[in-house]
């Protein structure tokens, strides 16, 4: 209906982004779906022409996305990530405190590569066998010595455990429980329960944090470089594989190392004796939890070529990632196939199709013919380390469509006009201290991230964002930054992101327990991000000045101003 108004472009560009948000936010349509509106709409508003907004939808950054992704498909598909995380907690051990820090450990690590749904699908299954093991154990003990009901132990686990059930067994008229049942059963059971929540929740926000930390590790750093590219062409990749690491890695430590220690207090009290038995010896459940951690691992048996040749790929692409273009010292890029600029013709997706297309050339066995009985004079080659069967099952397609309906949006914003003015109306904002500016837009972003999704929240702010720092002349990954971050901070409700989803599916917790955890580890969060922005983030991102790349749309010079003269450092 907005198509035929006598409006200037930067009202129907707002327009669209304004349908498109409330379609995301209310999910009336698919998401990928919604992220095609730009295509039909931007042209018949005569804001872009068709084969300009068909450009977005397979940019640079979505090329990056999906070889990324062929790789971390490979790693799935053989069964590598289930073997590093099993190795790494064989290590660790199954003391309460150390295990709910192993699986954290693990869980992150893997959601730096592959995706933060596949890691907690596969880490959750585990957990909680592992956490049976610690609870059956004792129970087994006691019932070969005769102390419990077997009777009533077998009806009492299909009833949920909640905090009134002591004062019922305490009161005079109102038990129903027999008398053989031990006065710490229940409390044996709570104590369970609980471990089991934290766990799951150890989980799940394990995953969202290790997102954090590489690039691709989660979808809303790849709308950022997409965006930063989009909206500021002129930038020398700023935002590389290299930069983000170096940034967010260190923030992805400290804000684990919190929300174990927030979840350990919230859910294991405050016995650090009993949480790492110290000076214990070695409980017969924690051995029982031990040797299934050990069985899942033999059940692997050894490594096969298959899993070495990945293991070999996968090490060999993060290396080039790192190295291709550092930023302190020329890389590889810049040495072997730079342009006239002295930079690297090369990108990092570039590099990662490189080596997810020698996915399907490598053999899966050792190389050589394998012959099968029966089939004398028959040879067979084996199959390829990986088939593009495989990859269209596993493939998130509909992300592809969504990141380039957000490159759409944010070059729609720029070509009408919709983003100077977004800022010019934001100028009041260049009062305020630098500092506080960032945390509460981070303190935004990470409640609206709550209630939609991450990509779509991202893909909405940031081009706001952007606009606003030219306005009021802060460097714009100042802010951009911290609030792509902030985006994966959805840690409240179990429809927030699809890990919270999937350790809210097996029961054990409810909306409030997952509230309560994640309303506290939100603050931290926030405040950590800001921290990491205003700390380390100076040195890497030159955020101590306003970049010549980022004045190419706007008309006043920004040389002269700082707005940084309030931080926690001095620049």
């Amino acid at each position: 209906p907005g198509c035929s108004l006598p409006l200037p472009s930067e009202s129907k560009c707002a327009y669209v982004i304004i349908l498109m948000a409330l379609l995301w936010c209310m999910e009336a349509l698919p998401l990928a779906v919604t992220a095609f509106f730009p295509l039909i709409l931007f042209p018949m508003m005569a804001i872009m022409d068709a084969s300009e907004v068909s450009v977005e939808y397979l940019n640079d950054t979505n090329i990056l996305f999906i070889g990324g992704l062929l790789m971390a498909i490979a790693v799935e598909h053989w069964n590598l990530h289930k073997r590093i995380a099993l190795r790494v907690l064989l290590f660790i051990g199954v003391k309460p405190a150390l295990l709910f820090l192993g699986f954290m450990i693990v869980t992150a690590f893997l959601s730096m590569w592959i995706s933060n749904t596949a890691t907690t699908a596969m880490m959750v299954p585990i957990a909680h066998a592992v956490l049976e093991q610690l609870h059956r154990a004792p129970e087994q003990k006691d019932r070969e010595a005769g102390s419990v009901n077997i009777s009533f132990e077998l009806q009492e686990p299909n009833y949920p455990i909640t905090e009134k059930e002591p004062q019922k067994l305490c009161e005079k008229d109102s038990s129903p429980v027999p008398p053989s049942v031990p006065l710490d059963y229940h409390q044996k059971e709570r104590e369970h329960l609980k471990i089991s929540q934290g766990m799951s929740l150890g989980v799940c926000y394990a995953a969202s944090i290790g997102g954090i930390a590489t690039l691709t590790g989660t979808t809303p750093n790849l709308v950022l470089q997409g965006q930063v590219n989009s909206i500021f062409p002129d930038n020398p990749s700023v935002v590389n594989f290299a930069s983000w690491f170096g940034f967010a890695f260190p923030t992805m430590i400290i804000l684990l190392l919190l929300s174990w220690i927030w979840l350990q207090l919230l859910f294991l009290g405050f016995n650090f004796r009993k949480n790492f038995s110290c000076g214990d010896k070695t409980l017969e459940q924690e051995r029982a939890a031990y040797q299934v951690i050990q069985a899942e691992h033999k059940k692997l048996g050894p490594m096969s070529f298959a899993e070495k040749a990945v293991t070999f790929l996968f090490f060999l692409l993060v290396v080039l990632w790192f190295t291709r273009e550092p930023g302190f010292f020329p890389g590889w890029g810049n040495v072997a196939f730079p342009n006239h600029k002295g930079e690297s013709m090369l990108s990092d997706g570039t590099v990662a199709f490189f080596l997810s297309m020698i996915l399907f050339i490598i053999p899966s066995e050792f190389p050589g013919f394998s012959q099968q009985q029966g089939t004398q004079g028959k040879l067979k080659a084996p199959a390829a380390l990986l088939n593009w069967n495989t990859v269209n099952k596993k493939m998130p397609w509909n992300i592809v469509f969504l990141l380039g309906g957000g490159f759409a949006l944010a070059r729609g914003s720029e070509v009408s006009g919709l983003s100077e003015w977004l800022g010019n109306k934001l100028t009041p904002l260049q009062s305020i201290p630098s500092p506080a500016i960032v945390f509460i837009l981070c303190l935004l972003v990470a409640v609206f991230t709550e209630c939609t999704s991450n990509v779509a929240t991202t893909t909405l702010f940031l081009p706001i964002l952007a606009s606003m720092a030219q306005a009021i002349c802060l460097n714009p990954l100042y802010v951009m930054l911290p609030c792509t971050m902030s985006s994966s901070l959805a840690f409240m409700l179990p429809v927030a992101t699809p890990p919270n989803a999937i350790v809210f599916s097996f029961g054990q917790l409810k909306v409030c327990d997952m509230a309560r955890a994640g309303f506290l580890l939100n603050i931290i969060g926030v405040l950590t991000i800001t921290l990491a922005v205003n700390t380390w983030g100076y040195p890497i991102f030159q955020l101590d000045h306003f970049p010549d790349w980022a004045q190419s749309n706007i008309t006043t010079s920004c040389n002269v101003y700082n707005q940084f003269n309030t931080s926690f450092i001095d620049p």
